[in-house]
C-alpha cells in the first residue's frame, strides 16, 4: 500500500495521475497548502522541505518527496511509462526540463500575472514571455510526435504525466493552447484518458479538466 500526501497542485496532481495510470492501490492524503499544514511535524518527518508531493511505499519502506523522485522510483518499480535503451535518457531530459523550466517558470507566472497583475508589471512581463518561450519549446519537440519521449511518435511516459498538469492551467497563464497545435492536441490526448481524468482530482475535486 502507498500513502501519497498531495495537494491540488500541478506538482501533486503529476504524482496522483501515474499512480492512477498504474492501477495500484494507494490512499491519498490532503495536505491542505492553504492552510499551511505542509508545516505540521508530522508531515514534515515525511517531507523536510515543506512541499508536497510526498510518498510512502509500506511495502518497501521506501519514503520520499521531490514529484520527480516519486515518478522515477514508480516507473522503476513497476516498470511501465518508462522508456529503454537511449531514449531513457531522452526521457529524464525532458523531466529535469519541466522540474528546472516548465513548473518553476509557470508557477512564476501564475504568481504575477494571475494572483497580483498590476503589481509588479517588470515581473508579469518577464514571466509571460517565458512561459510562452517554453510552450514553443515544447511544440517543437511534439512535431511529427504524439508523446515528448520514445523512439518514432513517442510512447506515454512520465514526461508527459510530469508536463501535463502544468499545461492544465493555461487560463491562469493566458496561454492559448491554439498558438501551440502540437501541444494542444497533445494535452488533448492526455486529458482524455481515464486515469489522468481521476488523478486530477486527487485530493478531492475542484474543477472538471479544462479543456482548450
Amino acid at each position: 500500500m502507498i500513502d501519497l500526501y498531495s495537494w491540488t497542485t500541478p506538482n501533486g496532481r503529476k504524482v496522483s495521475i501515474l499512480l492512477e495510470e498504474l492501477g495500484v492501490d494507494y490512499t491519498a492524503h490532503a495536505i491542505d497548502i492553504t492552510q499551511g499544514m505542509q508545516h505540521e511535524p508530522e508531515f514534515l518527518k515525511i517531507s523536510p522541505n515543506n512541499r508536497i508531493p510526498a510518498m510512502v511505499d509500506h511495502e518497501t519502506g521506501m519514503v520520499l518527496m521531490e514529484s520527480g523522485a516519486i515518478m522515477l522510483y514508480l516507473a522503476d518499480k513497476y516498470k511501465q511509462f518508462t522508456c529503454e535503451g537511449p531514449e531513457y535518457w531522452r526521457m529524464i531530459e525532458w523531466l529535469m526540463w519541466q522540474m528546472g523550466g516548465l513548473g518553476p517558470m509557470l508557477g512564476q507566472t501564475h504568481h504575477f500575472v494571475k494572483y497580483n497583475p498590476g503589481k509588479v508589471p517588470y515581473a508579469e512581463e518577464r514571466y509571460s514571455k517565458e512561459a510562452h518561450r517554453l510552450y514553443k519549446v515544447l511544440d517543437t519537440r511534439l512535431e511529427g510526435r504524439d508523446y515528448i519521449a520514445g523512439e518514432g511518435r513517442g510512447i506515454y511516459t512520465i514526461a508527459d504525466m510530469a508536463c501535463w498538469p502544468w499545461a492544465s492551467r493555461f487560463e491562469w497563464q493566458e496561454v492559448d493552447l491554439n498558438q501551440y497545435p502540437n501541444v494542444r492536441d497533445w494535452y488533448v490526448r492526455i486529458a482524455e484518458r481515464p486515469a489522468v481524468q481521476r488523478g486530477y482530482q486527487v485530493p478531492k475535486y475542484v474543477t472538471d479538466v479544462p479543456m482548450p
